[in-house]
């Protein structure tokens, strides 16, 4: 018998098994669509039907989502223009209903921090704030449990700083606001995982570009800090791959919106990767105080 662990992204649905040597398998991976007519809590009661159809025992259905979550309910309360008509989508309600199974549904942001406080950079640690830069940017703390706020938006950080053009934290230190750049800019069409290697290679016009884009980064960790004084920060996100040489150059930056000897977190890269959410989706089970 194995729990069913689903993230839900913009672009695609990813879900797995783990068993109770807590490892993942059976992975699937499926294009997100849109949510017309309910179309994503569609596919994922298909990715049940589809398991219980192999004939593998379902204890639970743990779901990361995009979106602000209503823990209780297990329901989309808001969702932004990455994925159009999401917002009331009923997770918990409908596949209880369909399955007669237990369903957690998280945040992503929190599904990733819970993961990396099982089983990956986080663990043993509290006070603990998770940041994913990707296309968007989420946020998540952790302080003796994780913290959703009255409404269950605290910590949705990638709404924040929003300046006199209207663009907010997101839309201008995102991983897609750096790709957008350097079309804009630059007129460079690539992937950051190559702009990285052309700045690590010595290339100063791609050192350029990733401290402007740092610099912007950094102005929002450092307001999580002011505000949450975290103990550890993990980075999280397909670019935290790039490692201490990113996390080098963020921290540098940190420091500029910051008094002196002011900082004092400790900053990791998130270990689990994109399996992070997956983890902390399916974590509420096998940890149930968390």
């Amino acid at each position: 018998m194995s729990y069913l662990a689903v993230d839900i992204g913009g672009t695609f649905i990813k879900s797995a098994l783990m068993d109770d040597d807590h490892r993942l398998s059976v992975r699937e991976k499926i294009k997100t669509g849109d949510n017309k007519d309910n179309g994503i809590l569609r596919k994922v009661e298909s990715l049940v039907r589809e398991e219980l159809d192999r004939g593998e025992g379902i204890r639970g259905i743990g779901i990361s989502t995009a979106g602000i979550v209503d823990r209780e309910k297990g329901e989309i309360v808001y969702a932004g223009p990455t994925i159009p008509e999401y917002k009331g989508t009923p997770f918990k309600a409908h596949l209880n209903k369909m399955f007669d199974l237990p369903v957690h549904v998280e945040n992503d942001v929190n599904a990733a921090l819970l993961g990396e406080m099982w089983k990956g950079a986080g663990r043993g640690k509290d006070n603990v704030f998770c940041i994913t830069l990707g296309t968007g940017i989420g946020g998540a703390f952790y302080s003796s449990g994780l913290t959703g706020g009255a409404h269950n938006q605290a910590n949705a950080v990638g709404y924040m700083l929003k300046d006199p053009s209207g663009l907010n934290y997101e839309q201008r230190a995102a991983t897609s606001a750096l790709k957008k750049k350097l079309r804009e800019s630059y007129g460079l069409e690539m992937e950051t995982e190559e702009l990285f290697e052309r700045a690590k290679a010595g290339d100063e016009q791609s050192r350029q570009i990733i401290n402007g884009w740092a610099h912007d980064v950094a102005e929002g960790l450092a307001q999580v800090i002011v505000m949450f004084d975290p103990g550890h920060m993990i980075i999280g996100g397909g670019i935290s791959q790039q490692g201490g040489f990113l996390l080098d150059i963020i921290v540098r930056h940190i420091k500029t919106f910051l008094p002196p000897d002011f900082l004092k977190t400790e900053f990791k890269i998130a270990e689990l990767f994109n399996d992070a959410a997956l983890y902390g989706a399916v974590s509420l089970f096998m940890q149930p105080d968390k």
